[in-house]
């Protein structure tokens, strides 16, 4: 048999200041199965666009 993982709140509260420190605004954390899952409270980050894309979104907002 193996044994079970246990979470403890130490370890969720080192997940969510890793985020935090890298950048991520925490929404919501789960635990599922032996793992800590953090989800963010942000949407989708944007795909930073080229140049000529820049352009082109500029040029259709007319």
């Amino acid at each position: 048999m193996s044994r079970r993982q246990i979470i403890t709140q130490a370890a969720i509260a080192r997940a969510v200041k890793g985020a935090q420190a890298g950048g991520i605004k925490v929404g919501r954390v789960e635990v599922e199965g032996g793992k800590i899952v953090v989800y963010s409270s942000e949407d989708v980050r944007q795909e930073s666009t080229s140049e000529y894309d820049a352009w082109r979104i500029k040029r259709d907002a007319r």
